[in-house]
């Protein structure tokens, strides 16, 4: 997915039509009724070879109060400020109204890339006001009907440059992961780590269940309302990102969708949700795992971190509305015993308590990130973890599967991002799972990494006696010198030289 694209305008002009039909499915309601779309709606849409991300919005109204219209205008403009792209629709046979000037004028501040399209245009019913979309000052109007599927070509021409701006924009965004490094390297984390900057800002996403409160963190870190909050669950539809300072530290911090349980997703939208918080870990490089402190650690939170750590991303887990917490020693006691029955795949990850209603506990959460970070980054000299290998294995050796001893030679660190190692050995096939766990939890001690993801290869070295193949063709000195005496031996008795086969 290259962008996303934003479709707005008045109620009725057919925005659902056309969303349907990019999406190439009936997933938004359709009928003549203005305003049977209330919400945003999200779908994977295709045009031509192109391949984006559609919104659906509700129907822009003039309401600016807590109405139900203000609540549907306000979160359309937030999707218009959100998206890369805004498609705003008029109806081509209706003309420009003064309710679509308004909106021109809005959505001329607050998206850079905006598209006028005249709707319903086919035949000469729409001339007229495919025309006067001219007079709203947003450039040349395309011409389209969302119903017979015409003018898609000339939106295909329009998009088409744009995608290609926005492709270099997702690039630029993915982080570096899987970082190889050069075999035998003597270099640790001390000389290597490159700490965030306002051109490589760190990349942090915070993921976790509706309603814990993750748009209230993100407003509390940058020091503005920036997200919509409130006391509903699943305000929050899709992934956003913003840049900001967290304490002298530049990120860019993504917000996503809150997460339920499969079977308590009922809509399509929210399921569409789910799968973008999903790709939003893919765009940071440590990720905040957001617990409601009154119900932790419940199924889907244990499934969000247990993505995030097979996705290779350093994880801290933060407990939210601590504030509200009466016991809190013997509450923090809980919450680590869980932690460490219920996750020992992320053992060691930073845990701390957060209130993002009163800002208590960001700046231990601001340390837990960067530590995080930087164990993410971590490098080991060779050397020292051939030292370390021999200890290990002379302390507890590797099984004898079927009496065949197996051997680890040798050992080295080839990735960072998460930190990845390669052990030479023999009979690989035959190491199991817990020697294996049995490495990554002497990694985590002993060199300091704490809950980052660590991969361990094994690979098959053989044997390691360079002199195998040359005993049969090249006799030593010791064998010619023992040949030559039982030669002298038999030649004094007066038997053959060459003894009977």
């Amino acid at each position: 997915m290259s962008f996303t694209l934003a479709i707005v305008g008045r109620p009725n002009v057919g925005k659902s039509t056309l969303f349907n039909r990019l999406v190439g499915k009936r997933l938004a309601l359709v009928d003549d009724q203005p305003g049977v779309t209330r919400d945003l709606r999200e779908g994977d849409a295709r045009l031509g070879d192109l391949r984006f991300i559609v919104i659906d919005s509700a129907g822009l109204e003039l309401a600016e109060d807590d109405s139900l219209q203000g609540r549907m205008r306000r979160l359309t403009e937030r999707a218009v400020e959100e998206a890369d792209v805004c498609l705003f629709l008029i109806d081509a046979r209706m003309g420009v109204t003064p309710a679509d000037e308004i909106f021109a004028d809005i959505l001329r501040r607050k998206n850079a890339h905006v598209i006028v399209a005249a709707n319903k245009a086919e035949g000469r019913a729409g001339d007229a006001g495919a025309i006067e979309a001219w007079s709203l000052g947003l450039g040349e109007p395309v011409r389209i009907s969302a119903e017979h599927g015409e003018g898609l070509d000339d939106l295909y021409d329009i998009l088409r440059p744009i995608a290609d701006e926005f492709a270099e924009k997702h690039k630029a965004n993915l982080p570096e992961v899987e970082v190889e490094i050069e075999e035998d390297s003597e270099e640790d984390d001390e000389t290597t780590y490159r700490a965030p900057s306002a051109a490589r800002p760190l990349q942090l996403a915070v993921i976790g269940r509706p309603n814990a409160g993750k748009s209230t963190l993100i407003n509390k870190i940058i020091g503005e309302d920036r997200l919509l909050t409130g006391p509903e669950a699943g305000i929050t539809r899709d992934a956003i990102s913003v840049t900001t300072e967290f304490m002298q530290t530049p990120m860019r911090i993504w917000d996503t969708a809150g997460m339920r349980k499969r079977g308590k997703i009922n809509d399509k939208l929210e399921k569409l949700s789910v799968a973008d918080g999903l790709r939003a870990v893919r765009f940071a490089e440590v990720v905040v795992v957001l617990l409601d402190v009154n119900i932790p650690f419940e199924t889907q939170d244990l499934r969000i971190a247990d993505f995030a750590e097979t996705e290779g991303r350093a994880v801290v887990v933060a407990a939210n509305k601590w504030d509200l917490e009466e016991d809190k020693p013997a509450k923090l006691n809980e919450l680590r015993e869980a932690f460490e029955r219920l996750l020992p795949q992320l053992r060691g990850a930073p845990l701390v308590t957060v209130s993002a209603k009163t800002g208590k506990g960001l700046d231990r959460l601001h340390d837990a990130i960067l530590k995080a970070h930087r164990v993410w980054n971590r490098r080991v000299p060779t050397a020292k973890l051939n030292q370390w290998l021999g200890a290990m294995t002379e302390a507890h050796p590797p099984p004898a599967p079927g009496g065949r001893r197996i051997k680890l030679r040798y050992m080295t660190q080839v990735k960072t991002r998460p930190p990845g190692f390669v052990v030479k050995a023999t009979h690989t096939d035959q190491i199991p799972e817990s020697y294996s766990r049995y490495l990554v939890n002497g990694l985590r001690a002993d060199f300091d990494m704490p809950g980052t993801p660590i991969r361990i290869t094994f690979r098959d070295q053989g044997t390691s006696n360079p002199y195998k193949d040359r005993k049969k063709s090249i006799p030593s000195r010791l064998t010619k010198h023992v040949e030559a005496k039982k030669h002298a031996a038999r030649k004094e008795k007066g038997l053959s030289s060459k003894p009977k086969k």
